[in-house]
């Protein structure tokens, strides 16, 4: 942990592959309807071009996204985010506010778990980070030490 430097964990390769794989049957249903749209009402097949052109831009686009800008959780000196996960619960919170951190598994899926002090928590699937979980723990546990003053022995 670098303090002073927000760390940010995005989306792991294999969870990247699924929401592009997901996008990819969206486009394709898009692609559908707009060949329907352009043999039923006799539009200029040029359309249909623009149309293609249109769902692979999408493709590639939401690819990039997803591997180099989308992220999951991003931890400062003063506190997380957490994003892309439904059913986080709490999405936003100072260190101050944290109770404690605690590994967990919800429906078969490890989590890591933050309590705060109010009684709500956040919910991290680990298997979503493009980190190694035990990696991760750690440097949340430190970042949480920090975060109320306390230093290493």
């Amino acid at each position: 942990m670098i303090v002073g430097e927000p760390t940010v964990y995005r989306l792991a390769p294999a969870f990247v592959a699924r929401l592009v794989g997901l996008v990819l049957v969206a486009l394709a249903v898009l692609l559908f309807v707009g060949t329907a749209v352009v043999a039923f009402a006799g539009l200029p097949p040029d359309l249909l071009v623009a149309v293609v052109l249109l769902c692979v831009l999408g493709a590639v686009g939401s690819g990039w996204w997803l591997h180099s800008r989308a992220w999951v959780v991003r931890c400062t000196d003063d506190g997380y985010r957490v994003r892309l996960v439904r059913g986080a619960g709490v999405a936003e919170a100072r260190w101050l506010e944290v109770e404690d951190a605690v590994t967990t598994y919800r429906h078969d899926v490890a989590c890591l778990e933050l309590r705060l002090r109010d009684g709500r928590t956040t919910t991290i699937p680990v298997g979503v980070l493009a980190v190694d979980k035990d990696e991760f723990v750690r440097e949340l546990q430190g970042r949480l030490q920090h975060g109320h003053g306390l230093r290493p022995l």
